[in-house]
């Protein structure tokens, strides 16, 4: 879709220093392939320059390019990136499944599909299902008995979602996720030896506006729930354990693996690759890096403060602990 400078700017609460505000942009690009109908965004002074010499039809930039003096069209705002991220949710609108349901899939005569739902082919839609209005199923997926999805959800091929999940509005989730599994809970018979499986009869609650890359597993809960709050984002490849409970507005890049009945506070990130023991809590605010361990049971406080390595600890402390180790293997 094309869209004026002037418009541009509207949508994405930027103001526009230079350049024609009537000249039409129908495409977002990198600086580097960027052509004369591209918007390109620039978050560090360092790169106006490249910015400026590229083809590029419009630039969004920081205060920082207030002063700039180009024939090239600059928008300036304080969130460059966010502004670039809603001007490009309209120049580029997603593509949608038209409503229907394709004739190769199975649904219950119990379940129950809101206006204009998206059902692709292949899909199993199991008894007491509750779909909301508008979401988009792909092709391949299966929903068990009496899962609930809400309005406006995308849920992308060969997802599966296990009986009585609940999931709430704006919900995506990727290709091949596994959400509502069971947890991985056993105990041991100390007189042969054997595993046997604890009751996995809990449900998994999803809220509004979570996106679930592909391969994510969630578990339900053992006997109660497993929890992920609205606003929450995961990567690819993270697995979230038994009774987890996940706060709001949380980021996990790929590979996080949480075990069982742990606590995950509202606004952490977490880097790749972080791995959480059981029974754990990690504080509102807190940043994990990448490769971080959180061992069983130990509570990491710290709203804003950076932890690394294993066990985790504050970055500061971890560095220097890098530091001594680097002096010692010197005196060898």
């Amino acid at each position: 879709m094309a869209l004026s400078i002037e418009a541009l700017a509207q949508v994405a609460g930027a103001r526009v220093v230079s350049g024609d505000a009537a000249a039409l942009i129908s495409g977002v690009s990198e600086i580097e392939s960027a052509t004369e109908t591209d918007l390109v965004f620039v978050e560090r002074d360092r790169d106006l320059p490249r910015a400026l010499a590229s083809r590029a039809g419009a630039i969004i930039a920081g205060e920082f390019a207030a002063a700039a003096r180009s024939n090239k069209a600059v928008l300036v705002c304080a969130q460059p990136k966010l502004s670039f991220v809603r001007a490009a949710s309209r120049i580029c609108p997603a593509e949608h499944r038209a409503p229907g349901i394709h004739p190769t899939s199975t649904i219950h005569e119990s379940a129950a599909l809101g206006a204009e739902v998206a059902v692709a082919e292949r899909v199993s839609i199991e008894a007491g299902v509750r779909v909301g209005a508008r979401t988009e199923i792909g092709p391949g997926v299966v929903i068990g008995h009496g899962a609930t999805i809400g309005a406006d959800c995308d849920i992308k091929a060969n997802v599966v979602i296990y009986p009585r999940t609940k999931i709430g509005d704006r919900v995506v989730v990727h290709a091949g996720a596994v959400l509502g599994s069971d947890g991985f809970g056993f105990v041991r018979d100390e007189t042969t030896g054997r595993h046997e499986k604890f009751p996995q009869v809990g449900w998994l609650e999803i809220g509004n506006d979570v996106e679930i890359g592909a391969n994510v597993t969630i578990d339900r809960g053992a006997l109660g729930a497993t929890v992920v709050a609205d606003g929450t984002k995961f990567d690819n490849l993270v697995h979230i354990g038994h009774n987890v409970r996940v706060g709001r507005n949380v980021v996990m890049a790929a590979q996080v693996g949480i075990a069982g009945s742990s606590v995950v506070e509202d606004n952490v990130m977490m880097g790749g690759q972080v791995g959480i023991g059981d029974h754990a809590r990690v504080g509102e605010g807190a940043m994990l890096g990448g490769q971080t361990g959180v061992p069983t049971g130990k509570v990491i406080r710290g709203k804003g403060v950076a932890f690394w390595g294993t066990p985790a600890r504050p970055l500061r402390q971890y560095l220097k602990e890098l530091a001594a180790l680097a002096r010692f293997a010197k005196k060898d």
